[in-house]
């Protein structure tokens, strides 16, 4: 793993365990890449988790820490927690004196905090990329170490030193960026809809959200009755099987999935968008303009989704309806929405001020200023 000596530059990029982690960090990577096209870049992630698969995928070495999180409840797994901590940091410190990086980068998740940890007691220059309106403790103990903090919504100096903190958005996916125009009509023939309907998209991640399933199958019959409207149905992993042989999912204008492989096209063809409040959702939101009726999942930390969804709620750039009432509330607030005109238009406005399509380069450009301050 010994790199070269010399201007190469050489960047770790930390963390993982949820795409809402993982994505934006391959997207700083490849901004990276297309900054400093020499750059050498290794991701250290939790063994197990999403990024020791989606990472070498995107083409960048990874190498994983033994390391999960802190149980809040009683379990015996919390006894092992002090164990895999210090491996961690032993492991971490071991690959930063081999790979001998200009700036580590934490994006969150599992493996960014020991990373980070002793990469800062190294002396090596840190950034975090905080994704939610919320920060986490992890991050907000490394933020009095760290040289940068990247954030997506103002406000933030609650969390982090006021002179550390740099308003950046979240990065998102290059395949979406790309895609942000342009794309309806393939959309439409790729999930074979109709172009005279109007079009819902319903998600709730790779894995799913029983909520946001229960309300589609709890509004079969109005659904039925809209000759007009059609929908994606994205069921997620866990609930193709309860769901998709349901009386909703057999509908004619609704196009029941177990995964979206093609996002960019899901959104290119959705009119009105119901999903879950994860941040880089909503950075995928605003930069595409795409209106949306947020459902906060009532089990993250802090209950971050729904302050992150609030930060748009009261710009006028999203609607919210709580998990508690989705299954009898969220269809028929979306059907109200589709036909309204101005409604839509208004949210649409209101996302302007959340979007921020140059997120990953201007991190990138962080990144390198520090790593050229340490070599000068």
């Amino acid at each position: 793993m010994q790199a070269p000596h010399g201007k190469t530059l050489r960047i770790i990029i930390s963390g993982g365990g949820t795409g809402g982690h993982v994505f934006p960090a391959i997207a700083i990577a490849d901004a990276l890449r297309i900054r400093e096209p020499g750059a050498e870049i290794l991701f250290v992630g939790a063994k197990g988790k999403l990024e020791m698969e989606k990472v070498p995928a995107a083409g960048y070495p990874i190498e994983g820490l033994w390391i999960s999180g802190f149980q809040r409840s009683l379990s015996l797994r919390n006894l092992l927690f002090p164990v895999k901590l210090l491996h961690s940091l032993w492991r971490s410190w071991r690959i930063i004196r081999s790979f001998r990086p200009d700036v580590v980068v934490g994006v969150g998740g599992y493996a960014s905090g020991p990373l980070l940890e002793m990469a800062t007691r190294l002396g090596v220059p840190a950034v975090i990329q905080e994704q939610n309106s919320f920060a986490g403790v992890t991050n907000r103990l490394l933020g009095r170490k760290v040289q940068r903090v990247c954030v997506a919504f103002e406000g933030m100096e609650r969390f982090f030193p006021a002179d550390k903190v740099v308003v950046t958005g979240n990065p998102v996916r290059k395949r979406l960026r790309a895609g942000a125009e342009g794309l309806r009509e393939e959309a439409l023939a790729h999930f074979g809809l109709d172009k005279s309907c109007k079009t819902l998209l319903l998600f709730g991640g790779s894995m799913g959200a029983r909520t946001l399933n229960q309300a589609m199958e709890a509004s079969r019959e109005v659904l039925a009755m809209r000759a007009d409207v059609q929908v994606i149905w994205q069921m997620g992993k866990m609930y193709s099987e309860v769901y998709g042989q349901s009386d909703t999912a057999r509908l004619p204008r609704v196009h029941a999935l177990e995964f979206i492989d093609r996002m960019d096209l899901a959104y290119a063809a959705a009119d009105l968008v119901l999903c879950r409040s994860g941040a880089l959702t909503i950075a995928e939101l605003a930069l595409l303009g795409k209106p949306a009726v947020l459902v906060p999942s009532p089990v993250v930390t802090a209950d971050h989704q729904t302050k992150n969804a609030m930060a748009l709620v009261e710009r006028g750039a999203a609607r919210l309806i709580a998990d508690a009432d989705a299954v009898a509330d969220l269809l028929p607030e979306a059907l109200r929405l589709l036909d309204d005109v101005a409604g839509l238009a208004a949210l649409r406005e209101g996302l302007k001020a959340f979007a921020k399509p140059e997120a990953a380069d201007r991190i990138a450009d962080l990144i390198v200023e520090l790593a050229e301050k340490r070599k000068a």
